[in-house]
């Protein structure tokens, strides 16, 4: 699995989704402009001790991006989109896009790629999720359609057996 973020503005939200790619085994991609650095205390404090093993790359702009994914697959989540997340079938190597926090995915590219855009239902006019929890629950959904390959599946107490 692959997750991009375009333009990421918070350093926290790239910290937390940085913990939760190390953890799925999954590459995360950057689009520059960032609003932080990589070395800002703030990503680090947010990603703990898993940030060093995380598999990340950074990109100059959108177009970098695509130049250097050719062919991939990519999946736009989008509060703007009229597809439900878990509606879509995610193959084992796609990419799920999220845009920035204040303004998201910018809709010329949206428009672009309507047949993968995908939402996450809310209630009322909320306007969004914060972006690592929308990260979170999208990526699980992909990884758990494709059976959680080479996950690990059963937790063990410490002090106990379970029954």
């Amino acid at each position: 699995m692959n997750i991009v973020l375009y333009e990421p503005e918070m350093p926290m939200n790239t910290g937390n989704i940085g913990r939760s790619c190390v953890a799925t085994k999954t590459k995360l991609h950057l689009i520059e402009p960032l609003g932080f650095r990589l070395s800002d205390r703030e990503i680090k404090r947010a990603g703990l001790d898993y940030w060093p093993h995380l598999d990340v790359t950074v990109y100059s702009d959108y177009r970098d991006f695509l130049d250097r994914n050719p062919g991939a697959k990519i999946y736009m989540a989008t509060t703007k989109a009229p597809n439900v997340y878990s509606d879509v079938k995610y193959e084992p190597d796609c990419y799920i896009m999220f845009g920035p926090e204040s303004r998201g995915i910018p809709e010329e590219i949206l428009v672009e790629n309507q047949e993968t855009c995908v939402r996450i239902p809310m209630w009322g006019e909320t306007r969004s999720l914060n972006l690592s929890n929308s990260v979170a629950v999208i990526l699980y959904e992909a990884l758990r359609q494709n059976g959680f390959e080479q996950m690990t599946m059963e937790g063990h107490l410490r002090n106990f057996d379970w029954k």
